[in-house]
């Protein structure tokens, strides 16, 4: 890529500007093959493949069509370790250049894929392959959020405070790493109709999550869990003995950390309490009807009730410009943080969760909110605008994983329109998606590669391509 070219077409206009002056994607002069060669990918999939060439048969723009086959196939091209192990499919998929499994980057790096598993059985081994390996992770340690391949390695984190495990790369508490795992087992279940990964150890390690669910409602005591972890960053540790700042036990579940791996502040982490609600009905009725185990369906279906009565009696704040909201993290007593988080789970990603419609007020009042200036961590710039964080430690740097979220959770032609046009234009001349970018200069950024974007975006492009083609033109 000529970076000048690049710089010089892209550089200077923000997605509003285009959308606003019907300025088509801006584009460089060229697209040069970026995507790792055929015969260095670690897996392939036919029907990934087939959807690859429909989209640049049919999308005319060269550019999209060129990041869309970058992107989408990230993910099988570079992360995924798939093998039979013991006459089972066993898939270890690492986040990019972190040679480690999170619990929630795998589940939402193969995501994307669940669509098209009726037409693939080798893409469906591979994804039932990650379901078998998170059971043998969450039966590890349920408070572990990335383990290592090999089970027996001591990571660069094992000198913290708290029960480290070989094999276990980190151990921050984040209630998201037990929810991916039924996600995507429900929909994997849903779309192949296949029960083979739900075997007794399976069934055991949803048993465990419902206990440490209940551990960290902290009702008769703090549990089990602490952490710390000698460092300057305040983001990664947690005070007051590792407990974290108290709550006031009210039903919700605490979370020691963000799914950005920071820590909270109010440990009642508000979306991912929404995340437990639909995993852990999702989980029963698994247990129901695949499982007959009508006592384990019935104590989840319990837990999701308490924890969605709760979350109607504090999850909401009444915020002086936007009316009634949602707050980002609350601690029962009484105070709320108004915010959102970058990654997934977040407020903005309610709806794609499956946990709220796109049209509940109070979700639409909270997009408005976190979308803005009163957000401390929305930027906005020459590049484009969206939502950052502290986790990299740094002012003016977006997340373009919140972009691509504000586009799926839309119904509004112009938002998705200003999304793709913002992301199109902010890869830096590399042709993938990274963690973050200077909201002025989009050759500033960190993490070349981050598997869980690039899916995403490439999510994002084929859903829009089915729905709404005419958002894709020049």
């Amino acid at each position: 890529m000529n970076r000048r070219n690049f710089i010089r077409s892209s550089g200077v206009l923000g997605a509003s500007y285009l959308v606003a002056n019907n300025i088509a994607f801006a584009m460089p002069d060229s697209f040069p093959v970026v995507r790792l060669a055929k015969e260095k990918r670690r897996f392939t999939s036919v029907a990934v493949e087939k959807a690859i060439a429909e989209f640049r048969r049919n999308v005319k723009d060269p550019q999209l069509a060129w990041l869309f086959e970058n992107c989408f196939p990230n993910t099988l091209d570079t992360t995924v370790f798939h093998e039979m192990k013991n006459g089972k499919p066993d898939t270890y998929v690492i986040t990019g250049d972190i040679d480690a499994m999170w619990m929630r980057d795998s589940s939402a790096q193969v995501w994307p894929y669940m669509q098209f598993v009726a037409q693939d059985k080798a893409l469906q081994h591979l994804i039932a392959g990650v379901i078998n390996r998170q059971t043998t992770y969450i039966l590890k340690d349920p408070y572990a959020n990335a383990f290592y391949h090999d089970a027996d390695k001591k990571g660069e984190w094992a000198s913290d405070h708290t029960k480290m495990l070989p094999g276990v790369h980190e151990r921050k508490w984040e209630i998201d790493s037990l929810c991916y795992p039924i996600r995507l087992a429900f929909h994997y279940w849903k779309s192949t109709g296949d029960v083979s990964p739900f075997d007794s150890s399976w069934q055991e390690a949803i048993k465990l999550i419902l206990k440490t669910f209940r551990e960290q409602q902290r009702k008769e005591n703090k549990g089990p869990y602490t952490f710390q972890r000698d460092t300057p960053k305040a983001t990664d540790t947690q005070p007051m003995a590792g407990y974290g700042f108290p709550v006031k036990p009210v039903g919700l579940i605490c979370s020691a950390f963000r799914p950005s791996d920071d820590a909270t502040l109010y440990q009642f982490l508000i979306p991912s309490n929404f995340f437990a609600v639909v995993s852990l009905r999702e989980a029963a009725e698994m247990m129901q009807v695949i499982i007959k185990d009508q006592a384990t369906a019935d104590a989840l279906k319990a837990l999701a009730s308490e924890v969605e009565g709760a979350l109607r009696q504090y999850a909401r704040g009444t915020h002086k410009t936007y009316g009634e909201v949602f707050a980002f993290e609350v601690d029962g007593y009484g105070n709320q943080l108004f915010m959102d988080d970058a990654n997934v789970p977040s407020l903005m990603s309610l709806p794609y969760l499956g946990a709220l419609s796109p049209s509940d007020v109070t979700y639409q009042n909270t997009r408005k909110l976190i979308w803005s200036a009163d957000n401390p961590y929305f930027y906005k710039g020459k590049a484009g605008e969206g939502m950052g964080g502290p986790h990299v430690e740094k002012d003016d740097m977006i997340w373009p994983m919140s972009i691509i979220m504000r586009g799926l959770t839309s119904t509004s032609d112009e938002e998705i329109r200003a999304a793709i046009v913002t992301l199109a234009n902010s890869h830096g001349g590399t042709g993938f998606m990274h963690e973050t970018f200077h909201k002025d200069d989009p050759t500033q950024f960190t993490r070349s590669w981050f598997a869980w974007a690039n899916t995403l975006f490439g999510e994002f492009l084929w859903k829009t391509y089915k729905e709404k083609p005419y958002l894709l033109r020049k």
